[in-house]
């Protein structure tokens, strides 16, 4: 016997679909928090946040725990299933409320102007469109918000760019749910009309070997206001 009706409308295709790297990724990031310093990392980059915000490619929803009280609501934002459903598992763990909702960072399911923070951490790496995407984070932000991001890229000298987009050509987004090494995000955010504030670069790990995923940038860009508006 059918399940459905030949009529009924098929469920809705997650927009991204990596279940062997979602497992291996759920594995590795909990192990990161500790050996790697990633819970000291997500507490500087989310620190003073408040009000309204967004988390666009939440994972397995490690960030939550570090949101302070001042932030009133965190709309999740996680297209891979399973990373969605660890994070569901996390945000009711959390002392801040926080609602996981699929979407892709394309078309984000949410209003305009209806968030008073963006945080992007460990996402512009895989993004189809990172333009596309930046536009849609413009659109939901209201003037003068606050983009918090953590984004690995390029970085290291000449044999290491090369290496990077050699792998981006290659092998490392298939096997890593998508993931591109040779992007720049800081230059992407002010490509796409951000203003940056303070950032800095930083390793991870900071010590140990230099490897293509280990140039990282931690800081904070705002959407400008309108001309004329009062600061």
């Amino acid at each position: 016997m059918p399940l459905r009706s030949p009529g009924a409308a098929k469920p809705a295709r997650d927009p991204v679909h990596h279940p062997l790297f979602a497992r291996y990724y759920a594995r590795i990031s909990v192990t990161a928090e500790t050996r790697m310093g990633m819970g000291g990392v997500r507490d500087r980059l989310l620190s003073g946040l408040s009000g309204r915000v967004i988390e666009i490619g939440a994972g397995n929803g490690l960030n939550f725990a570090h949101y302070p009280r001042t932030v009133s609501e965190v709309v999740a934002i996680e297209p891979e299933r399973r990373l969605r459903q660890l994070a569901l598992d996390a945000a009711r763990r959390c002392e801040v409320p926080v609602d996981v909702a699929p979407g892709a960072a394309e078309a984000l399911p949410v209003k305009s102007e209806a968030f008073d923070a963006v945080v992007l951490s460990l996402v512009l790496c895989s993004v189809r469109d990172v333009p596309r995407a930046l536009a849609e984070i413009r659109r939901v932000l209201r003037p003068g918000g606050v983009v918090r991001f953590f984004e690995h890229g390029r970085g290291g000298g000449p044999a290491m760019t090369f290496t990077q987009r050699a792998l981006d050509r290659t092998l490392w987004p298939p096997l890593n749910g998508g993931c591109h090494l040779a992007r720049d995000p800081v230059a992407a955010l002010r490509e796409a009309g951000f203003e940056l504030g303070p950032y800095r670069r930083m390793l991870m790990p900071e010590k140990g070997p230099r490897l293509p995923t280990s140039y990282c940038a931690l800081g904070t860009a705002w959407r400008p206001e309108p001309d004329g508006a009062a600061t």
